[in-house]
This record gives structure tokens, sequence and C-alpha cells, in this order.
């Protein structure tokens, strides 16, 4: 069960009692969530999240949990979450990119105390859960949180601020040489194309006014070495010209920005007579 989904049964639970309050009395304060603390919270190994333009993305997380010595274990769940803003609040209308499931956590030998724990958290741009889809706003840079939640009261604790991510549009790359093959000397045109996740359309579109790098490398050299650097237009098409040389492999490299991931085109040969 999604952790939101706890939290809403407990904030719903509260509102619920409050109408049967009289007026003149206060109205219930929320339970108390479990006194834990989280720490060492990794998502995706630590990499970036990279997401195409319709297929669910699962990640890992992994995180220590700190817990009084007589809490039980099996008293509470818990499991991270993505967010945006100086705070993070289930109990609200943020966005909060999270798990299907809650984590799993595991007593460190000798300690009554710290628990080892595990989760994955799914990011999906085609509709399921309308607050938690992907939108293309979203690409960038998220914080970090995790949230216990009491099983029975379903008092729930957060704390943000555990590190940042960022989720990323895929990102595609071609390149085609031509002619093939062509005499020494004379012109090669090389077009491709950049293009990345729409999280609005669930289609590939165009980068537009992106650097990107024409490299080559000579048939038996082990390195590659820039030609020149030019801009994709605004549908993300790449054109540019070249002299023939020698035999060898052209390819465009993308350098990445921060909604989108780095990315080489396949290498493309060309004969030189």
């Amino acid at each position: 069960m999604r952790i939101r989904a706890l939290v809403v049964a407990a904030t719903g639970a509260v509102a619920l009692s409050a109408l049967a309050v009289p007026a003149a009395q206060a109205a219930p304060a929320a339970p108390a969530g479990p006194a834990v603390t989280f720490s060492n919270m990794k998502i995706n190994g630590g990499k970036n999240i990279v997401v195409g333009p319709t297929s669910k993305v699962t990640v890992s997380a992994t995180y220590t949990v700190t817990k009084p010595a007589a809490l039980k274990a099996s008293s509470f769940i818990t499991g991270p979450g993505l967010y945006r803003g100086a705070t993070v609040d289930p109990d609200s209308n943020q966005k909060i990119l999270s798990g299907d499931n809650e984590g799993t956590c595991t007593a460190v030998a000798g300690s009554s105390t710290v628990l080892k724990c595990k989760a994955t958290i799914q990011l999906r741009p085609k509709p399921n859960d309308v607050n938690e889809q992907l939108t293309n706003a979203d690409a960038g840079t998220w914080k970090i949180a995790a949230i216990a939640v009491d099983t029975t009261t379903f008092g729930f604790t957060t704390q943000g601020n555990l590190g940042t991510t960022k989720v990323q549009r895929q990102s595609k790359l071609t390149t085609d040489a031509t002619p093939e093959p062509v005499k020494k000397g004379k012109t090669i045109t090389v077009t491709g194309k950049l293009s990345r996740a729409n999280w609005d359309t669930y289609k590939f579109a165009g980068y537009s006014t992106q650097p990107v790098k024409l490299q080559f490398k000579k048939t038996g050299a082990t390195a590659w070495s820039t030609v020149k650097t030019i801009k994709t237009s605004s549908t993300g098409a790449l054109k540019t010209t070249v002299k023939a040389s020698a035999d060898g492999y052209f390819r465009y490299v993308f350098a990445g920005t921060t909604t989108t991931p780095a990315v080489n085109s396949a290498a493309d040969f060309i004969d030189v007579k």
C-alpha cells in the first residue's frame, strides 16, 4: 500500500472525529507519529532517474532508521519519497513521488535501535494517480524525504532534506553521414536529431537550441576528436558539413542538462575513396 494512502486515511479519520466534537470543544489533534529518524538515504544508487515517454520506472532506495529501543519495528512502516518545496507535507496537495509498497527493514545485529531498510519508488509518465503522474514540469531536481506511519493510530512522522536526485526526460540522438562512399576532399553532410521524452504527450519530441558536438574517429584510432559544435533546430534537427579526409566514423554527442541526460548517438561509418 502506498504510504500516502495511509496518511490520507489518518488525516481523514482526524477530520471525521473533529466533526463529532461539539463546537465549544477543541478539535482532536492528529496522532503523533513514530519517534524515528532517517539517515543514509540513497535513491537509485546515487544515479539520476531517467524516465521515458510511457513506461513506468522503478528505482531502488536504501536507508537507515533509528528508533527507541522500546519501539517495536513491527508497529510502524516506512518509505522514501521525492518532493519539491521548503518542507515535505503528505497531508496536503503537495506532489510526492513515492512507492507502491512500504519499505522492508531488518534489525542491525547487536542493536535494538538501528534498522537497515530498502524500498522502491515508482515513476509514471502516464495517468495512474493524478497527484503522482509525471509532467514535463517535473523534470529536474527533487529533494529526498522519508516517512514513518504508525500502523495502529496512523500517526505519521516525516523527515525531509535527506539529499537530492534528478528526475530526467529520456534522450535519444541519431547521426547519418552521407554520401557513402565519398571521394577524398568532397563534402560530407552529417544530419541527426536530438529528442527527449515528452511526459505530456507520451511521445518523443525534438529538443531545440541545444549545443551538440560532432565527433570523428579515424579507422584504427581509439579516441574521438571533436570536429565542431552546432545547435539543434527548433525541431531538434542537426545538420552540418565537413570535408572527407579518411575512412572513419562520425557521431553526435550531447552533454545533457538538468532535465535531460547526456547521450551519444550510434557511430556512422563513412568510406572515403
